[in-house]
Parts: structure tokens; sequence; C-alpha cells
């Protein structure tokens, strides 16, 4: 499972990256793969509200790192932690501009009425500073993550938040930090931690493996983990796939095909469910291995696409029922 960390403070090794960096160290002793933004060093430029993602999907803004790479990271999390200091009640300037950026996530949710495959198991947790002691400090922020946290396709699971702290240092030196992280940690984790680590595998990763993945990880999310990956992975995504997907009302937008091996580097499969890999499959010490005889639908009809995706799907809720 992978946990996204955002670390919203101009400041990279402040209070706030501090208090991320105990957190993420503590998902990833919990098993997580884990990676920090630090999103003042990001190329984000603002939402320029124009309206083009609530017709189309997608940002018109394409030369920034929203569109290199972080809707993708944003879509493939299974954990997000949005964490800054309070300015003026809210988040920090950078931060804010990335969350406005999600409008286009919001959009693809709520006027395309596609759902992310994730929503069902995605969570998000806040983390929070701030230099006074009002009663109220944290209130702005807690909306703004929960409607943040909403448009990715997240569950508002919980939050860390601390007052009085303002100068440098203050964050090390709060009474009971490590055992606020490590139960929150705990916590947040539980729903993950007995999932089924399962590959689902294809040649190109672009089409029968991704209508596995997504559709796993909709329908059973809490009992898969879910990984998937090619033994000679395309450029992108079969287009006519993501149509037909989004027939069921599933959101393949942002993801992207993977090597069988990039899938499986840090997190080892407990079981294997190939559609066609050239007899370039990796063997894995331990690992149940299926064949799911489903023919490849590239290159013909959608209505030959639409029943393939219907038969991948029938099979993913028999694969459910026995885990």
């Amino acid at each position: 499972m992978f946990a996204l960390g955002l670390q919203g403070s101009p400041r990279k090794k402040g209070n706030t990256g501090y208090l991320l960096s105990l957190f993420m160290d503590e998902l990833e002793k919990s098993g997580a793969e884990t990676d920090t933004v630090h999103v003042a060093g990001k190329n984000i430029t603002p939402c320029r509200g124009c309206g083009y993602c609530e017709k189309n999907g997608y940002c018109v803004i394409e030369d920034d790192d929203m569109k290199k790479h972080l809707y993708s990271d944003l879509r493939r999390a299974d954990i997000i932690v949005s964490a800054t200091p309070v300015f003026f009640y809210s988040a920090t300037a950078q931060l804010k501009g990335l969350i406005d950026r999600s409008q286009a996530l919001w959009a693809r949710r709520y006027t395309m009425k596609l759902d992310d495959p994730r929503k069902n198991s995605r969570a998000g947790f806040m983390l929070a500073l701030g230099a006074t002691k009002g009663a109220n400090l944290f209130e702005g922020l807690k909306l703004t993550n929960k409607y943040f946290f909403d448009a990715l396709g997240a569950e508002f699971r919980g939050s860390l938040v601390y007052r009085r702290i303002e100068s440098a240092g203050d964050m090390k030196k709060c009474a009971g930090l490590e055992k606020d992280v490590k139960d929150a940690v705990k916590n947040l984790m539980a729903p993950f931690v007995n999932r089924k680590k399962v590959l689902f595998s294809c040649r190109e990763n672009a089409c029968r493996s991704q209508m596995a993945g997504a559709f796993a990880q909709y329908h059973a999310g809490d009992k898969m983990e879910v990984m998937t990956g090619g033994d000679e992975p395309a450029d992108e995504i079969n287009p006519m796939m993501a149509e037909v997907m989004a027939e069921k009302g599933i959101d393949m937008a942002f993801r992207k095909p993977s090597s069988i091996q990039e899938s499986i580097s840090k997190t080892p499969p407990e079981r294997i469910i190939t559609m066609g890999c050239d007899g370039k499959c990796p063997i894995v010490p331990g690992a149940t291995e299926e064949i799911w005889d489903v023919d490849d639908p590239s290159g013909k009809s959608m209505d030959v696409m639409r029943h393939t995706r219907d038969e991948i799907e029938k099979r993913v809720f028999d694969l459910a029922k026995t885990l």
C-alpha cells in the first residue's frame, strides 16, 4: 500500500516537516510504502477558475507538476496525509494551491459522475499546528481538508493538531508526541493490514489487468491490496478500455501502466492472476498463481471490450468471495 504525505509549509525542515516526518516514518514501520511531497518546491500553477475541468474532466493547465505526476500520485495513494501550519485560519498558500487544483478531481466525481476505484477504501488524515491557543484555531483547516479529501475520494479519518507551536524546535518539545503519532498511525492502518496482496498482470498493463485491478479496488478494496503490471508495459492505458469502464461509473483517469517487477518490488504479492504474460511472469516464492483465460480485446470492437470488461468484473466478484 502507498501513503502520500503533503508537506504544506514553506519551511522544508521546520516544525511541520518534523511532525510529518515522524508520521510518515511510523507509517513505513507499519508496512506502507511512503513518499513525501514538499509542496512549496513543486511547480503548481494556481487554479484559473476557468471551468474547463467541469466540462472536460481535466485541468486546462498542462505544463506543471500537477499534470506531470501529482494527480496520478494522489490517485495511487491509499492514505493521504495533509500537513500544514495555520496561516490565517487555513492552509498555507502553497498547499492551498494544490488543494484548489483538485477541482479537476471534484469535477470528475460530481459533474461527470465517475468514481475513483479506491474511493471506498482511501483514507485522509490531517496534521496541523498553530502559534496561538484559540479554541477555533483549526476549524477552518478541518473544513478545508474534509472537502479536499472528499474530492480525492478519501474518507477523513482524523487529525493531530498542536497549539502554541511557533519557534524553531517547538514541535520536538511537545509532550507525548511520539505516542500520539503511534496511536494515530495504528488506527489509520488498521483497515489495511490484513488485506490479501494480489497482483493482476497482462502483457501491456494497459487493458485487462487495469480493469481487473480497478474492479478489485472498487468492489473489494477492504479485502485486497491490489497491484497491476505488465511484462511489456505500454506508454499509456487503452483509451477504449477507459471509455467502457466509464460506462460502469469507474474512473480510470491518471492511471499509468507499469512493469510487473516495478509493481512487486516493494510488496511481494500473495496471489498472482495472469491474463497473458507471454511466459514472462515472475516467480514469487509462496505466491498462489492463477490464469484467467481472457482474450486481449485491444484493437477489437467496443462490444468485445465491453464483453471482456463484464467477464473480468464477474471473475473479480468470484475472487473476492474466496478471500
